[in-house]
């Protein structure tokens, strides 16, 4: 199969309204956090207009990833509460869900195990707002989405590849687009106009060594990626868990107990089928 230079392909993905594949609830959402100067009261009438919008951006805050359970009963108070970016956030992950339900089985149970532990992990480290962290542990794997809906029978061959020379997924991306999830979900957090520490997080969290911008945000994302991997929660386009990046978990300097601790809130969002609730 012939490889791709997906970095030619870079305004096509950015103009993410524009993909032919992309479904209309993903589309306006994406417009709608794109807008500049964009406020929470806008975004909570676009939310509030839309009722099966609504009861996922409420069954979301209420679980048990964003610490208000059974608390949160309308969406501005939900929106007041966790604040534009984070909003921004989860509306895109919610807007993807039903895409990686079906294009990449497992894919929404990882990206929520992930913001799971993100959440429980900046809260141990004493971060300000522990929501945007957990937001960034849902949204890390973004890019994936964008390729597999662009390019379904290139990603399935380089998720092939993985499998059989046993590397990382984001190793085989490499060599079937030449940039990697990590670098597709940059372009489209600098779109949507998130946070530069966000932007760094998406970009570098299999590299956390390199950013510059949010050493401990991203250390933590990495962590909680291979945390999730290692738990078997979900699947991330491979099988493998990569070792923990050495700087990043002396960074973080969990304890035995810390981890423990965050597993069992991990747990705490399994559901009874054994997948991931909301």
């Amino acid at each position: 199969m012939e490889r791709i230079d997906i970095r030619a392909q870079r305004a096509k993905i950015e103009n993410i309204n524009a993909l032919p594949t992309a479904p209309g609830t993903f589309k306006r959402i994406s417009q709608v956090i794109g807008k500049p100067g964009i406020t929470l009261s806008e975004i909570s009438e676009f939310v509030s207009r839309d009722p099966a919008l609504t009861t996922k951006v409420l069954k979301m805050v209420n679980s048990a990833i964003y610490g208000f359970p059974g608390r949160i009963s309308s969406v501005s108070h939900a929106i007041m509460l966790l604040g534009l970016n984070v909003v921004k956030g989860l509306l895109l992950g919610i807007s993807v869900f039903e895409i990686m339900q079906q294009l990449m089985g497992g894919l929404w149970d990882h990206s929520v195990g992930c913001a799971a532990v993100a959440r429980a992990v900046a809260e141990k480290k004493g971060i300000k707002d522990p929501e945007e962290v957990s937001v960034a542990g849902l949204l890390h794997d973004i890019g994936k989405v964008i390729m597999v809906m662009e390019y379904a029978p290139l990603y399935e061959e380089a998720m092939k590849q993985a499998a059989s020379q046993r590397v990382p997924i984001f190793e085989a991306e490499r060599g079937v687009f030449q940039e990697t999830h990590a670098v597709v979900g940059m372009w489209l957090a600098e779109k949507w106009r998130f946070p530069p520490n966000l932007v760094d997080v998406i970009q570098y969290h299999h590299r956390p060594g390199l950013t510059k911008k949010a050493p401990l945000e991203t250390a933590i994302v990495h962590f909680s990626d291979m945390l999730v991997r290692a738990r078997g929660f979900g699947f991330s386009g491979d099988s493998l868990v990569p070792a923990v990046h050495p700087p990043a978990f002396e960074l973080l300097a969990l304890s035995e107990d810390d981890i423990l601790d965050v597993l069992g809130k991990l747990e705490a969002c399994r559901d009874e089928e054994g997948g991931l609730t909301l």
